[in-house]
């Protein structure tokens, strides 16, 4: 006989699965939709930690709440307070005002809950993500013997490539390590992604044997002192681990010439990883996708479609030229997981065996069912709309007294200046203007100067202007 705190357990398990129990969530988002996509409240809490922590400060709850009183927190407590990336006026970091289409699908993600390590707990999902990596290897440009992985974004993709490179490289260093032995270089870009010399770090290479090249004045990898460090790299004898470029680098969203820096490593035999976390979503654009030519020449390359494809977090991706690179990269064997013989993988593969995650979530789903919904053109329209945004701003800023663009935007990134000002006063100005509600931006430092930077990621922005500074 089951008892009756048991029976009462299996009664609330039972009524959270009806679709009345869903629906309270699922207005939450839609009413978030309808509100913030017409601009009506700020762009961000006026509260500070100590408000909201003490909102929050309770105990540990001991006994069960109903679900439409748990549900009503979350409109009281959390909605009113939250960064609100689907508002017109956030322009802040490069995170998306994502599509209703893999939102939605987030539920079906959640709720199927398999996990992408294994055939035989994700065998749909498993073929739907091998599909999307397939599609999403073509777009850039690759061959048959393509392959990839999906994975937490724009950073793990970046140091899941550079393992791969490691493995291509020295194929012991997964059972044997690399101490003790003169470290290779990592090379790379002044304006590359943190994500590199993380990487660096968390192999047990160092930050220290990473090599920063400078730029050109419009802030791409110079390949005139590219070409120099790889000769003198080449002279002193030191072996390149791989040589790393941007594709919309986070600063400014410039792209580097891959043409040239790929010619510069089939010359000396390096690997080129392109992180194009930010930027390589261009290639679904016919009007912008010429800024990443070359890019199939890349051995590995980083998306991240929870960027510039307007997906929810987290949806990024690692692809490779040769899909055996990553099989590689994670020499290991888990017998009570990965139960497939060799001639079977092509039939059951197992996707943990490329992926430095284990447990995984079916994303590839949200981007199926995005591309499904609108299309590469449509997918592709909406980033060139992200980008005319930009375009907008900066001729805004450049015919407004007091402000002074840094540069000519590439893609959806915009950087400008307070000009006649002390440096200090854009901080000041930033966190006025987030504090307000009226707007919410960034801010970077470039070359020792720091300035005021926004990311159009909204698709229902009508217009960005300057003069919500005012």
């Amino acid at each position: 006989m089951t008892d009756p705190r048991t029976a009462e357990l299996l009664a609330a398990l039972e009524a959270d699965t009806s679709f009345e129990a869903g629906a309270q969530f699922l207005k939450i988002a839609a009413d978030y939709f309808a509100r913030t996509r017409t601009g009506e409240g700020p762009v961000s809490t006026r509260l500070d930690k100590r408000a909201l922590t003490a909102r929050f400060d309770e105990p540990v709850p001991m006994g069960m709440t109903p679900l439409a009183d748990v549900a009503k927190r979350i409109e009281t407590d959390v909605m009113p307070d939250i960064i609100q990336l689907m508002h017109p006026k956030y322009m802040g970091h490069q995170v998306s005002a994502p599509l209703a289409s893999a939102v939605w699908t987030e539920v079906v993600i959640s709720a199927i809950n398999n996990s992408q390590a294994v055939w035989e707990m994700s065998p749909v999902t498993t073929v739907i993500e091998e599909r999307v990596i397939g599609w999403m290897c073509q777009l850039a440009g690759y061959g048959p013997g393509a392959a990839g992985t999906f994975t937490s974004g724009g950073t793990e993709a970046t140091f899941t490539a550079l393992l791969a490179a490691r493995a291509a490289k020295y194929p012991d260093a997964w059972r044997t390590g690399w101490f003790g032995k003169q470290p290779p270089v990592l090379v790379h870009g002044e304006h590359a992604h943190y994500a590199v010399q993380r990487a660096a770090g968390a192999m047990g290479l160092g930050t220290d044997n990473c090599i920063a090249v400078g730029s050109t004045p419009e802030f791409k990898m110079d390949p005139v002192l590219l070409a120099e460090t790889l000769e003198r790299l080449h002279r002193e004898g030191r072996d390149v681990l791989a040589v790393v470029a941007t594709a919309g680098c986070t600063a400014v969203g410039a792209f580097d010439d891959l043409e040239a820096i790929a010619d510069l490593c089939d010359q000396y035999g390096h690997w080129l990883h392109v992180d194009g976390a930010h930027g390589a979503s261009v290639l679904l654009s016919e009007k912008h996708k010429w800024r990443v030519k070359g890019i199939h020449r890349a051995r590995s390359l980083a998306w991240d479609p929870h960027k510039m494809m307007l997906m929810p977090l987290s949806a990024g991706m690692v692809l490779v030229r040769d899909g055996k690179d990553l099989e590689r990269a994670f020499a290991q064997s888990a017998p009570y997981l990965f139960h497939g013989a060799d001639s079977e993988v092509e039939l059951s593969p197992d996707l943990g065996k490329r992926s430095f995650q284990c447990s995984r979530r079916a994303d590839a789903l949200k981007v199926w069912v995005s591309l499904q919904r609108f299309g590469v053109g449509g997918i592709g329209a909406l980033y060139d709309a992200l980008c005319e945004k930009a375009l907008a701003l900066h001729a805004d800023i450049s015919t407004t007294p007091g402000v002074k663009p840094l540069h000519a935007p590439e893609s959806n990134i915009v950087v400008w200046e307070i000009a006649e000002s002390d440096p200090s006063k854009v901080a000041e100005a930033r966190a006025e203007l987030n504090r307000s509600g009226r707007g919410w931006v960034t801010s970077t430092v470039i070359r020792g100067r720091p300035y005021l930077r926004v990311t159009a990621m909204n698709a229902r922005s009508d217009t960005l202007s300057v003069h919500f500074l005012e």
